[in-house]
């Protein structure tokens, strides 16, 4: 595939092409911005979300990412048992919790995966 406007755009007004020094550290700039607008925010969100589901306990009421709302009933390493009625109790992934309720909390509409 060729590029025409390339030859363009690597001269300077006097015919000279730039200093491949200038492209290493405009191609830096343009990394650095990437980490500050994009992985350092989601490293953020990410940790927020990590410290929440360490911190669920028995007797949370939470949301999950289908929609489910329930209240755990018991925590293991990987998983949750969560009570949606008096006589059923489902287990489910700690990964799919969104939202930890607070009491009487609703669920926020900002939560839900297709909001993300």
């Amino acid at each position: 595939m060729r590029f025409p406007f390339l030859p363009v755009l690597a001269q300077t007004e006097g015919g000279q092409s730039t200093s491949p020094m200038f492209m290493v550290v405009w191609i830096g700039i343009m990394i650095l911005i990437f980490y500050v607008l994009i992985i350092r925010p989601q490293k953020r969100r990410e940790g927020e979300r990590q410290a929440m589901l360490r911190n669920v306990k028995t007797g949370d009421r939470v949301v999950f990412a289908g929609g489910l709302l329930g209240i755990i009933a018991n925590v293991k390493d990987k998983t949750f048992v969560i009570r949606v009625a008096d006589n059923l109790k489902v287990e489910t992934t700690k990964g799919s919790v969104v939202q930890v309720l607070g009491k009487g909390e609703e669920p926020s509409e900002s939560e839900t995966p297709a909001a993300r």
